[in-house]
Protein backbone atom coordinates (compact mmCIF):
# COMPACT_ATOMS: atom_id res chain seq x y z
CA UNK A 1 0.00 0.00 0.00
CA UNK A 2 2.71 2.50 0.87
CA UNK A 3 4.35 1.52 -2.49
CA UNK A 4 1.40 2.33 -4.27
CA UNK A 5 0.92 5.62 -2.24
CA UNK A 6 4.45 6.81 -3.08
CA UNK A 7 4.25 5.82 -6.64
CA UNK A 8 1.07 8.05 -7.38
CA UNK A 9 2.91 11.13 -5.48
CA UNK A 10 5.87 10.56 -7.93
CA UNK A 11 3.36 10.51 -11.00
CA UNK A 12 1.50 13.38 -9.54
CA UNK A 13 5.16 15.52 -9.26
CA UNK A 14 6.13 14.68 -12.39
CA UNK A 15 3.04 15.65 -14.20
CA UNK A 16 2.94 18.65 -12.30
CA UNK A 17 6.75 19.23 -13.58
CA UNK A 18 5.42 18.58 -17.31
CA UNK A 19 2.73 20.70 -17.34
CA UNK A 20 5.06 23.47 -16.06
CA UNK A 21 7.45 23.08 -18.31
CA UNK A 22 4.85 23.03 -21.60
CA UNK A 23 3.88 26.46 -20.46
CA UNK A 24 7.16 27.92 -20.06
CA UNK A 25 7.70 27.72 -16.71
CA UNK A 26 11.80 27.68 -15.75
CA UNK A 27 15.13 29.51 -15.56
CA UNK A 28 15.19 32.33 -17.87
CA UNK A 29 17.74 32.60 -20.13
CA UNK A 30 19.01 35.81 -21.86
CA UNK A 31 20.17 36.32 -25.30
CA UNK A 32 21.86 39.86 -26.63
CA UNK A 33 23.60 41.04 -29.78
CA UNK A 34 27.18 42.30 -29.17
CA UNK A 35 28.13 45.65 -28.30
CA UNK A 36 28.82 47.35 -31.23
CA UNK A 37 25.54 46.65 -32.09
CA UNK A 38 22.85 49.64 -32.78
CA UNK A 39 20.11 46.99 -31.87
CA UNK A 40 21.23 45.96 -28.44
CA UNK A 41 21.85 50.37 -27.90
CA UNK A 42 18.03 50.51 -29.00
CA UNK A 43 16.78 47.96 -27.04
CA UNK A 44 18.82 48.57 -23.90
CA UNK A 45 17.81 52.71 -24.06
CA UNK A 46 14.31 51.97 -24.69
CA UNK A 47 14.32 49.42 -21.77
CA UNK A 48 16.52 51.85 -19.29
CA UNK A 49 19.19 49.15 -18.57
CA UNK A 50 21.92 50.66 -20.97
CA UNK A 51 25.54 49.00 -19.25
CA UNK A 52 23.22 47.29 -16.39
CA UNK A 53 23.24 43.53 -18.59
CA UNK A 54 23.76 40.83 -16.96
CA UNK A 55 27.16 38.90 -17.34
CA UNK A 56 25.13 35.64 -17.74
CA UNK A 57 23.45 37.03 -21.01
CA UNK A 58 24.40 35.12 -24.00
CA UNK A 59 26.03 36.77 -26.36
CA UNK A 60 24.82 36.39 -30.15
CA UNK A 61 26.60 37.66 -33.56
CA UNK A 62 23.36 38.87 -35.60
CA UNK A 63 19.97 39.54 -35.59
CA UNK A 64 19.60 35.54 -37.66
CA UNK A 65 21.40 34.42 -34.93
CA UNK A 66 19.26 35.68 -32.37
CA UNK A 67 15.92 34.87 -33.85
CA UNK A 68 17.65 30.99 -34.32
CA UNK A 69 19.01 30.59 -30.64
CA UNK A 70 15.69 31.75 -29.26
CA UNK A 71 13.55 29.86 -31.30
CA UNK A 72 15.74 26.74 -30.29
CA UNK A 73 15.16 27.35 -26.60
CA UNK A 74 11.98 27.24 -24.83
CA UNK A 75 12.88 29.68 -21.95
CA UNK A 76 15.01 32.17 -23.88
CA UNK A 77 14.33 35.84 -24.50
CA UNK A 78 15.90 38.36 -26.82
CA UNK A 79 15.59 41.28 -29.13
CA UNK A 80 15.04 41.45 -32.79
CA UNK A 81 14.28 43.79 -35.68
CA UNK A 82 10.23 44.05 -36.65
CA UNK A 83 11.09 42.99 -40.14
CA UNK A 84 12.01 39.58 -38.53
CA UNK A 85 10.08 36.32 -39.82
CA UNK A 86 8.75 35.05 -36.63
CA UNK A 87 6.68 32.41 -37.52
CA UNK A 88 10.10 30.95 -40.25
CA UNK A 89 11.89 31.02 -37.00
CA UNK A 90 9.48 29.49 -34.32
CA UNK A 91 9.46 32.89 -32.33
CA UNK A 92 7.02 35.00 -30.67
CA UNK A 93 6.97 38.46 -30.52
CA UNK A 94 5.99 40.88 -27.00
CA UNK A 95 3.97 43.66 -27.06
CA UNK A 96 5.92 46.36 -24.93
CA UNK A 97 3.89 48.29 -22.45
CA UNK A 98 0.42 46.97 -24.08
CA UNK A 99 1.66 47.81 -27.33
CA UNK A 100 2.09 45.65 -30.42
CA UNK A 101 5.10 46.59 -33.23
CA UNK A 102 3.72 47.50 -36.16
CA UNK A 103 4.18 49.99 -38.73
CA UNK A 104 1.04 52.47 -37.53
CA UNK A 105 2.14 52.21 -33.79
CA UNK A 106 5.71 52.87 -35.07
CA UNK A 107 4.82 55.48 -37.44
CA UNK A 108 2.71 57.47 -34.38
CA UNK A 109 5.18 56.96 -32.00
CA UNK A 110 2.90 54.79 -29.31
CA UNK A 111 5.56 51.95 -29.65
CA UNK A 112 8.30 52.88 -27.97
CA UNK A 113 11.31 50.27 -28.44
CA UNK A 114 12.30 52.15 -31.91
CA UNK A 115 15.65 53.75 -33.76
CA UNK A 116 15.59 55.76 -36.60
CA UNK A 117 18.12 55.00 -39.20
CA UNK A 118 20.26 58.18 -39.73
CA UNK A 119 22.24 59.14 -42.52
CA UNK A 120 24.66 61.82 -42.78
CA UNK A 121 26.82 63.22 -45.57
CA UNK A 122 29.88 65.29 -46.29
CA UNK A 123 29.78 69.06 -46.13
CA UNK A 124 29.04 71.31 -48.96
CA UNK A 125 31.72 70.98 -51.29
CA UNK A 126 33.97 68.11 -49.82
CA UNK A 127 33.19 65.65 -52.64
CA UNK A 128 35.26 64.34 -54.95
CA UNK A 129 33.35 66.10 -57.67
CA UNK A 130 30.79 68.76 -58.10
CA UNK A 131 28.82 65.60 -60.20
CA UNK A 132 29.27 63.09 -57.28
CA UNK A 133 27.72 65.55 -55.20
CA UNK A 134 24.67 66.20 -57.19
CA UNK A 135 24.19 62.47 -57.90
CA UNK A 136 24.31 62.07 -53.77
CA UNK A 137 21.89 64.70 -53.91
CA UNK A 138 19.93 62.90 -56.01
CA UNK A 139 19.81 59.59 -54.34
CA UNK A 140 19.18 60.70 -51.03
CA UNK A 141 16.04 62.78 -52.74
CA UNK A 142 14.78 59.13 -54.33
CA UNK A 143 15.34 57.37 -50.76
CA UNK A 144 13.48 59.86 -49.25
CA UNK A 145 10.99 61.19 -51.05
CA UNK A 146 9.76 58.98 -53.87
CA UNK A 147 7.53 56.22 -54.53
CA UNK A 148 9.96 54.03 -55.75
CA UNK A 149 12.27 54.57 -53.38
CA UNK A 150 10.30 54.31 -50.01
CA UNK A 151 8.50 51.43 -51.76
CA UNK A 152 11.86 49.76 -51.36
CA UNK A 153 12.84 50.14 -47.63
CA UNK A 154 9.49 49.62 -46.79
CA UNK A 155 9.38 45.78 -48.41
CA UNK A 156 12.90 45.41 -46.96
CA UNK A 157 11.51 46.19 -43.23
CA UNK A 158 11.85 49.94 -43.22
CA UNK A 159 8.74 51.78 -41.71
CA UNK A 160 8.32 54.98 -43.64
CA UNK A 161 5.36 57.17 -43.97
CA UNK A 162 4.02 56.96 -47.82
CA UNK A 163 0.92 58.99 -47.75
CA UNK A 164 3.48 62.08 -49.13
CA UNK A 165 5.63 59.98 -51.62
CA UNK A 166 5.79 61.36 -55.13
CA UNK A 167 6.98 59.64 -58.10
CA UNK A 168 10.96 59.43 -59.47
CA UNK A 169 9.31 60.84 -63.00
CA UNK A 170 8.42 64.10 -60.80
CA UNK A 171 11.48 64.40 -58.71
CA UNK A 172 14.08 63.75 -61.04
CA UNK A 173 13.58 66.98 -63.12
CA UNK A 174 15.51 68.38 -60.64
CA UNK A 175 18.76 66.31 -60.72
CA UNK A 176 19.46 66.80 -64.05
CA UNK A 177 22.89 65.04 -63.63
CA UNK A 178 20.76 61.36 -63.37
CA UNK A 179 20.53 61.78 -67.49
CA UNK A 180 24.09 61.65 -68.35
CA UNK A 181 26.72 58.73 -67.75
CA UNK A 182 27.67 58.29 -64.51
CA UNK A 183 29.95 54.96 -64.48
CA UNK A 184 32.71 57.02 -63.80
CA UNK A 185 31.55 57.73 -60.59
CA UNK A 186 31.67 55.17 -57.21
CA UNK A 187 29.74 56.45 -54.39
CA UNK A 188 30.67 55.28 -51.42
CA UNK A 189 28.86 54.41 -48.19
CA UNK A 190 29.67 53.17 -44.80
CA UNK A 191 28.57 53.17 -41.10
CA UNK A 192 26.09 50.73 -39.61
CA UNK A 193 25.34 47.10 -40.94
CA UNK A 194 22.16 46.94 -39.73
CA UNK A 195 20.90 49.50 -42.49
CA UNK A 196 22.44 47.27 -45.37
CA UNK A 197 18.78 45.27 -45.27
CA UNK A 198 16.79 48.02 -46.78
CA UNK A 199 19.59 50.53 -47.95
CA UNK A 200 21.42 48.39 -51.02
CA UNK A 201 18.12 47.36 -53.19
CA UNK A 202 17.67 51.21 -52.96
CA UNK A 203 20.66 51.93 -54.25
CA UNK A 204 21.16 48.61 -56.53
CA UNK A 205 17.39 49.86 -57.82
CA UNK A 206 18.87 53.52 -58.44
CA UNK A 207 21.45 52.51 -60.15
CA UNK A 208 20.14 52.23 -63.61
CA UNK A 209 17.95 55.36 -63.06
CA UNK A 210 21.14 57.71 -63.03
CA UNK A 211 23.20 56.85 -65.10
CA UNK A 212 25.03 53.66 -64.26
CA UNK A 213 27.55 54.58 -61.34
CA UNK A 214 29.41 52.23 -58.92
CA UNK A 215 28.96 51.45 -55.21
CA UNK A 216 30.80 50.26 -52.79
CA UNK A 217 29.13 49.73 -49.35
CA UNK A 218 31.45 49.93 -46.28
CA UNK A 219 29.27 48.97 -43.90
CA UNK A 220 31.35 48.39 -40.39
CA UNK A 221 29.24 49.90 -37.55
CA UNK A 222 27.17 53.20 -36.46
CA UNK A 223 29.82 54.58 -34.96
CA UNK A 224 32.04 54.63 -38.38
CA UNK A 225 29.23 56.74 -40.09
CA UNK A 226 30.32 60.05 -38.59
CA UNK A 227 33.41 59.23 -38.58
CA UNK A 228 34.46 58.92 -42.31
CA UNK A 229 32.42 61.68 -43.24
CA UNK A 230 32.89 64.71 -41.24
CA UNK A 231 35.13 63.36 -38.56
CA UNK A 232 38.84 62.40 -38.55
CA UNK A 233 38.55 59.69 -40.72
CA UNK A 234 37.10 61.36 -43.03
CA UNK A 235 40.20 62.25 -45.85
CA UNK A 236 41.40 58.54 -44.66
CA UNK A 237 41.73 54.64 -46.60
CA UNK A 238 38.18 54.62 -45.53
CA UNK A 239 36.82 57.91 -46.51
CA UNK A 240 32.95 57.69 -47.66
CA UNK A 241 30.21 60.32 -48.89
CA UNK A 242 27.06 59.29 -46.67
CA UNK A 243 27.09 57.54 -43.28
CA UNK A 244 24.86 55.93 -41.68
CA UNK A 245 24.00 54.81 -38.31
CA UNK A 246 20.97 52.45 -36.74
CA UNK A 247 20.49 54.83 -34.10
CA UNK A 248 20.14 59.15 -33.84
CA UNK A 249 23.80 60.33 -34.22
CA UNK A 250 25.23 61.68 -30.70
CA UNK A 251 26.05 64.98 -29.57
CA UNK A 252 29.81 63.99 -30.11
CA UNK A 253 28.88 63.70 -33.47
CA UNK A 254 27.94 66.97 -34.92
CA UNK A 255 26.85 66.98 -38.34
CA UNK A 256 25.83 70.83 -38.46
CA UNK A 257 28.25 70.88 -41.89
CA UNK A 258 26.70 68.26 -43.23
CA UNK A 259 24.76 68.83 -47.16
CA UNK A 260 22.18 66.59 -45.83
CA UNK A 261 21.60 64.79 -42.45
CA UNK A 262 18.54 62.89 -41.01
CA UNK A 263 16.70 59.71 -40.75
CA UNK A 264 15.10 57.84 -43.69
CA UNK A 265 13.11 55.14 -42.15
CA UNK A 266 12.34 53.86 -38.47
CA UNK A 267 12.50 50.30 -37.19
CA UNK A 268 11.16 49.16 -34.09
CA UNK A 269 13.30 46.54 -31.72
CA UNK A 270 10.92 43.71 -30.55
CA UNK A 271 11.31 41.34 -27.45
CA UNK A 272 10.67 37.94 -28.75
CA UNK A 273 10.26 34.62 -26.79
CA UNK A 274 10.30 30.98 -27.76
CA UNK A 275 6.91 29.76 -29.38
CA UNK A 276 6.23 27.56 -27.15
CA UNK A 277 5.87 30.43 -24.39
CA UNK A 278 2.67 30.77 -24.62
CA UNK A 279 1.84 32.33 -21.07
CA UNK A 280 4.03 35.79 -21.72
CA UNK A 281 2.20 38.16 -24.33
CA UNK A 282 3.64 41.51 -22.52
CA UNK A 283 6.44 42.86 -20.58
CA UNK A 284 6.58 46.23 -19.43
CA UNK A 285 9.68 48.46 -19.40
CA UNK A 286 10.26 47.80 -15.71
CA UNK A 287 10.01 43.81 -16.75
CA UNK A 288 12.72 43.80 -19.02
CA UNK A 289 14.84 45.80 -17.19
CA UNK A 290 14.64 43.35 -14.48
CA UNK A 291 15.06 39.90 -16.92
CA UNK A 292 18.00 41.45 -18.61
CA UNK A 293 19.31 42.90 -15.38
CA UNK A 294 19.61 39.80 -13.90
CA UNK A 295 16.86 40.32 -10.89
CA UNK A 296 14.39 37.86 -12.21
CA UNK A 297 15.49 34.82 -13.24
CA UNK A 298 12.48 32.64 -14.00
CA UNK A 299 9.21 33.05 -16.27
CA UNK A 300 7.17 32.63 -13.35
CA UNK A 301 7.05 35.73 -12.23
CA UNK A 302 5.76 37.19 -15.60
CA UNK A 303 2.95 34.66 -16.46
CA UNK A 304 -0.49 35.98 -17.36
CA UNK A 305 0.55 39.92 -17.49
Amino acid sequence: MRKLLSSLIVMLMLSGCASNTMQGSGNITIYTRDASSGTREAFEKGADFEGELTKYAVEVSSNEDMAAKVGADKNAIGYTSLSTNFEKNGIKPLKFEGVVASTETVLDGSYGLQRPFSFVTRADGDFDSKEKQQLVEAFLDYLLHSMEGLAIVKRYGGEVDMTKAVPWEELKKNHPIVNQDNSHITLITCGSTSVEKTLKPALEAFVPMAGNFKILMNQTGSSDGYTRVLGNEKDGANKADIGFASRAFKDNEDVSEALASGYYCLDAVVAVVNEDNTQIDNLTQEDIKKIFTGESLDWDEFFNK
